[in-house]
């Protein structure tokens, strides 16, 4: 067990925003870490490769920018691979003395302070992904002229711990590249096809020695070009994401302080046969070796075969010297709704055994698509597998994600007894081809002959379970059935309804039981694990994307700084699941 503060819960939350894909900060700590023994956890910090600041105005008061560093756990067990212990982080800002004044966001890292030219931080507990680490304000020191340049060195200690170094640069003057926003059709049909002829300017300071622009778009949407100056990585299918496609574009030439440019030629964004909530994500930044590590956050990328992707400009003027250099406006984002089906059928079981005896029972639904269903705004689950223990049996053992209920469906204090009823929540996205395996052991009470126990996958909500994008409601449930009349020895397994056909025959009414007393969804967030199997099913790893503003990619800023837009919604999400577990 983990204790628990508000600060923690926040930092557990921005780590999980990190997690949901949006290229982790802590890639860009650079070297390795020095060899360790295998307990010894080993961890890294993130943050922007370097921060431009705005000149020192010749009146009034220096415009301030932000630098947040990040804290990264590479553990992937969420419950505990937490780090449980005191630890201290340490900045050297002498490296930026007569450069840059730095001062600390007091609200946002309320356990630092600054002595001299040393920022310490003390905190306790690093849960596993990406965590807030220490937000600094940072101005241009007066009398500092542009280009001028310094280093901020950050080190970590704590016992039974090993923190990799890392260096973030602060830079007076510098390009401010910023994206436009497109004007996309958001309402598609599948195979729908639309331009998307990005368009970027230079407001900064100084000219931009060449541009690397960020495409990302979720499972749902693709870009068919593949250009041999981009190289490309998709998510793994079988991880727990949105099914991220990213596209990293190193595109050469002074993009000149003052003008404005747009693609030689326009991308082709298309809505494929599987898309239905999906996200395309395109930033701007200056090219450069850190850059282009800090976006690749260690996923393996594959060059493109195509032309040379190009930018040109639409629109000259004079250098502008303008004060505008804000890392938050590299990057737009568009939401696209797709109007299709998937069709979600459950799989029961037939299992035999003798009173007294133990039997292992496999049940869930896959999603037979065509599309993929992903809540990445709100980070709510899919669906909800829900269980009806047979007659004559009691549940041994459950996977860790489902949770006992009463036999109407209410809350349950007791999650350690036998129950009736259980209800297993799917993660914040089902991959078509994916779902949700569950698998349970139950004690045979009483020997009955053809015993059953309905499994129906749901919408989250009880008293609405309708699954609004599946047209298909008849499949939805299929049946455990326990000594079944001819049943054997019970190694028929695979989905089993009363009509026989594998989970997709009889039509069934889904339970209709009085609905939850805080109308809340049941179950609770987190990955489809099922008690030693799982299968297919993405998601679990984190909260979806900010539902207004736009996001920032990690070059311009930390990973939780980004996605501080969407943080409420997902805590909030995170909250009203753990009232009912």
């Amino acid at each position: 067990m983990t204790r628990s503060t508000p600060r923690t819960v926040l930092h557990r939350a921005a780590g999980s925003f990190a997690a949901a894909g949006l290229l982790a900060a802590a890639s860009l700590a650079g070297a390795a870490a020095p060899a360790q023994a295998a307990d010894t956890p080993v961890f890294t910090f993130g943050g922007p490769a370097e921060t431009a600041l705005h000149p020192y105005p010749e009146s009034g008061k220096p415009k301030s920018s932000k630098v947040g560093i990040t804290l990264y756990n590479p553990s992937e067990d969420e419950e505990n691979g937490g780090f449980d212990g005191d630890f201290t982080l340490t900045f050297d800002l002498s490296g930026v003395a007569g450069v840059a004044d730095v001062k600390i966001d007091g609200e946002a890292s309320p356990d630092c302070r600054i002595t001299g030219t040393k920022a310490v931080c003390e905190d306790w507990g690093i849960w596993p992904g990406s965590q807030s680490a220490a937000d600094f304000v940072v101005t241009a020191a007066k009398g500092s002229e542009n280009g001028a340049t310094g280093t901020i060195k950050v080190t970590g200690q704590a016992d039974g711990a090993t923190f990799t170094p890392f260096t973030t640069r602060l830079t007076v003057g510098g390009p401010d590249l910023v994206m436009e926003r497109l004007p996309f059709k958001t309402e598609l049909t599948p195979g729908d096809k639309q331009q998307a002829p990005i368009t970027f300017a230079n407001r900064g300071s100084r000219d931009a020695d060449g541009v690397l622009l960020t495409l990302r778009y979720s499972r749902g949407l693709d870009i068919p070009q593949r250009y041999s100056n981009c190289e490309y990585t998709v998510d793994d299918p079988d991880l727990p994401d949105f099914g991220w496609t990213t596209a990293l574009c190193s595109v050469e030439g002074a993009f000149e302080a003052g003008a404005t440019y747009t693609l030689a030629t326009p991308l082709t964004l298309e809505a494929t046969e599987r898309a239905h909530y999906d996200t395309f994500l395109y930033g701007i930044h200056e090219n450069g070796a850190a850059q282009r590590t800090a976006q690749r956050a260690g996923a393996p990328f594959e060059r493109g075969t195509g032309g040379v992707l190009k930018a040109v400009p639409v629109k000259k003027g004079a250098a502008a010297r303008s004060t505008d250099l804000d890392p938050y406006d590299n990057q737009q984002e568009a939401d696209f709704r797709t109007e299709n089906t998937a069709d979600f059928v459950a799989y029961g079981d037939q299992v035999a055994g003798a009173e007294g005896s133990f039997v292992t029972a496999d049940l869930g639904f896959r999603n037979e698509g065509p599309a993929w269903i992903g809540h990445i705004r709100s980070g709510e689950d899919v669906a909800t597998v829900d269980f009806t223990v047979p007659q004559g049996a009691s549940v041994a053992t459950k996977p860790e994600t489902c949770r006992a209920v009463t036999a109407d469906g209410q809350y349950r204090e007791n999650q350690n007894t036998p129950a009736p009823r259980y209800f297993c929540n799917t993660s914040m996205t089902v991959r078509d081809g994916g779902g949700l395996d569950l698998r349970f052991e139950l004690r045979v009470d009483k020997a009955m002959v053809g015993a059953s126990g309905a499994v129906t996958v749901r919408n989250t909500f009880l008293k609405n379970p309708k699954l609004p994008f599946d047209p298909k409601p008849a499949n939805n449930t299929a049946y455990l059935i326990l000594n079944g009349e001819g049943g054997g020895d019970g190694s028929d397994s695979g989905g089993a309804t009363e009509g026989g056909d594998g989970g997709s025959g009889e039509p069934s009414t889904p339970p209709t039981s009085a609905p939850d007393p805080e109308e809340s969804p049941s179950g609770t967030s987190g990955s489809s694990t099922s008690g030693g199997s799982s299968s297919g099913t993405a998601g679990g790893s984190g909260g979806g994307l900010a539902s207004t503003g736009s996001v920032a990619l990690i070059a311009s800023g930390t990973a939780a700084a980004a996605l501080a837009a969407g943080l409420v919604l997902f805590t909030a999400a995170r909250r009203r699941a753990a009232r009912h577990t």
